[in-house]
């Protein structure tokens, strides 16, 4: 990574009408890494990247796109960047190479073989040559792509691209992303899926109501991830919730639908299932409700306990 940031944003705020859509959030992302900005639906993910493409213009604080500005370089503040907001529109009635073709030309044209390397990058070549309209949800995303990489960006801003894609899109989207950015890209992308996240991210900002819950790297949330929630069914759940009292590291509870729910780090649970099989306790069901990532994900944008937070101590506090 170089020192430049692909992206600074400080202090950025932008309303509509009564709805404070972005309230005072600061992201910075640096060159060459692959940085999530996450968070349900509502949270403000979409209005911050459409400010940073100048689709809408913040109300208060600075925006710098790979070192420039909207107020001193205008519509030059894309040099460089490409990407998409929300979902990708094509012209159905051509195929996948017209369309990227009609793009290209309207943005200055592109070097020679650089459609064919896109095609092949998106895994579309096989496609590419019939009509979009033709093409499935997933198929439309990957274009998307290929036609945000025409320009041969060094920032690529990504607005959910797994967004409403089946489980195979989902993983072949990821895949495409981490090819991006093995490649040395800048990737910014959205998203409201922890797993995504976590499997293709340096970095995150985690957004609830328009403000910043959490900023810093994967590895530092993985460190104030609670522990795990597992979902219990068994052939005598009296005799499991007497048994839990004889294992104080853990919390086991009957969760609304009447299902015993056992939370606790991974060696007391392990020994807490190991007493119940000596105990001749059938276990019906035994599922992870959750993963760590996931669960402080929802702490964390819940709004009935939300805060900035940035250290293990503070989630602690905060959740105790």
């Amino acid at each position: 990574m170089s020192d430049l940031l692909a992206v600074e944003a400080i202090g950025v705020s932008k309303t509509f009408g009564s709805v404070r859509a972005v309230n005072d959030i600061t992201v910075r992302v640096a060159a060459g890494e692959v940085y999530g900005v996450l968070g349900p639906n509502g949270a403000g993910k979409t209005t911050f990247l459409r400010m940073l493409f100048g689709l809408i213009q913040p109300d208060s604080g600075t925006i710098r796109v790979l070192g420039k500005t909207w107020a001193a370089d205008g519509v030059g503040v894309l040099d460089g960047v490409g990407g998409f907001i929300e979902s990708p529109k094509f012209y159905p009635y051509l195929t996948g190479r017209q369309n990227l073709e009609g793009l290209a030309l309207l943005d200055g044209g592109h070097r020679p073989g650089l459609l064919e390397e896109l095609l092949d990058l998106v895994e579309m070549s096989d496609r590419a040559d019939e009509k979009v309209g033709g093409y499935s949800y997933g198929m439309r995303q990957r274009l998307g792509v290929a036609a945000s990489l025409l320009r041969e960006p060094r920032l690529l801003v990504l607005d959910e691209p797994a967004n409403g894609l089946d489980p195979a899109g989902i993983r072949d989207m990821r895949a495409l992303v981490k090819r991006l950015a093995n490649s040395g890209l800048t990737v910014l992308l959205s998203s409201h899926d922890m797993d995504e996240v976590e499997e293709i991210c340096d970095n995150v900002t985690i957004m609830s109501r328009g403000t910043v819950a959490f900023h810093g790297s994967i590895a530092k949330l993985r460190t104030m991830a609670p522990d795990p929630g597992h979902l219990l069914a068994t052939t005598d759940d009296n005799r499991v919730l007497v048994l839990a009292g004889h294992h104080p590291g853990l919390r086991v509870v009957r969760d609304p639908d009447a299902a015993l729910v056992v939370t606790g780090a991974k060696p007391d649970v392990s020994a807490y299932v190991a007493a119940l099989v000596r105990a001749d306790i059938d276990l019906l069901a035994f599922n992870q409700t959750q993963t760590p990532l996931e669960a402080l994900f929802f702490m964390l944008t819940d709004d009935t306990t939300h805060q900035t937070l940035a250290r293990p101590a503070e989630l602690t506090k905060a959740f105790r």
